[in-house]
């Protein structure tokens, strides 16, 4: 069957194939009325009309497509952020394409390569650990990219972070505050920074209020094997004669798996343990305490990653910007103070 051309909507319409290109591409003046604009839109919608999108990328060298590379797109914060994406993405004429990583290297670098190979217009990217050398590769192609969530301090590429080390110092601080003694952070063993900042947030209150950092005060965690860790470094933590009385999660999937071992082991919140947790997830609801969690601007990160992405396609010199967004402690039941 023949695809419907440019010249077809003219013949039906009774207007110059000029005048036909004009409305389709938004490019209407003066000189075509309304009812010739009408004529057009009549005939392209009777006869289906679409538009030659890959002739259209050829001539402008656009092909409105960009790029989102998560880590876990079933991970709600990303399924989140993936669709206030593609809605400012799509009120900007862009069609979104999203990737999911995994946290694998190797993964990450065939998504980079496929929407390099579409020749996509830009990426928005939550890189993975050890990615440098592939993104370094694709700033040589001239592919403009925007990190979120996380960032590379090698990579001089532009950015959108939140402020993970003021906001883990004041959520550790409002546990010691409410008058708990022995908090163990449960974090991810990685190298990524916005993670360390997490961490190195956390052991500064801590010192600052003079309290004990000990080999147990932070539970480094494999992203391959959260259950098993986590279980495994619960048993240990329960188990002995000094134990917790809150508990700090770096990440909704830890924090998940910690109060479902913390269930098993029939600790009661917030009375023998505090729990704060970052990011939200509707798992949370299921839990019979309210939850302490770290709220982050999803609305703006998505926002801004767009607008920072697109300004970059248009003009590709523009200096590097490094943005970095507050996100906020939401106080619930599980970090009530400790009743002295």
């Amino acid at each position: 069957m023949k695809k419907v051309s440019i010249k077809d909507v003219a013949l039906k319409a009774g207007v110059s194939i000029a005048s036909v290109s004009y409305v389709l591409n938004d490019k209407v003046n003066s000189r075509i009325g309304k009812e010739t604009v009408d004529k057009v839109k009549k005939a392209a919608e009777e006869l289906g009309y679409r538009p030659n999108n890959v002739a259209k990328s050829l001539k402008t060298q656009r092909t409105h497509i960009i790029g989102l590379i998560v880590a876990d797109i079933a991970n709600p914060y990303f399924s989140q952020i993936a669709r206030i994406i593609e809605n400012e993405a799509k009120r900007r004429g862009y069609t979104l394409i999203i990737g999911s990583s995994d946290e694998n290297t190797e993964k990450f670098e065939g998504l980079i390569n496929m929407f390099s190979d579409r020749q996509a217009d830009g990426l928005i990217i939550a890189p993975v650990e050890n990615a440098e050398a592939c993104l370094q590769k694709l700033q040589k192609q001239n592919m403009p990219f925007v990190f979120i969530d996380r960032y590379l301090p090698q990579v001089a590429a532009d950015s959108i972070q939140i402020n993970n080390y003021d906001i883990s110092y004041a959520v550790t601080e409002h546990l010691i505050i409410g008058g708990r003694k022995n908090i163990v952070l449960v974090a991810y063993a990685t190298q990524l920074q916005h993670l360390l900042q997490r961490t190195e947030g956390f052991t500064d209150a801590v010192a600052k209020h003079g309290l004990e950092l000990c080999d147990h005060s932070v539970l480094n965690i494999d992203k391959d094997a959260i259950d098993e860790d986590i279980s495994n470094g619960f048993d240990y933590l329960f188990g002995g004669e000094v134990k917790p009385d809150a508990l700090f999660f770096t990440s909704n999937k830890l924090a998940v798996s910690g109060l479902k071992k913390l269930i098993k082991l029939g600790v009661k919140i917030p009375d023998e343990v505090a729990v704060v947790a970052f990011d939200e997830t509707e798992a949370y609801d299921l839990f019979s305490v309210p939850l302490s969690f770290v709220r982050q601007p999803l609305a703006a990160i998505g926002t801004q990653a767009v607008k920072l992405l697109h300004d970059k396609i248009t003009d590709h010199l523009l200096p590097v910007q490094h943005i970095i967004l507050d996100a906020e402690l939401r106080i619930r039941q599980s970090s009530n103070p400790q009743v002295h």
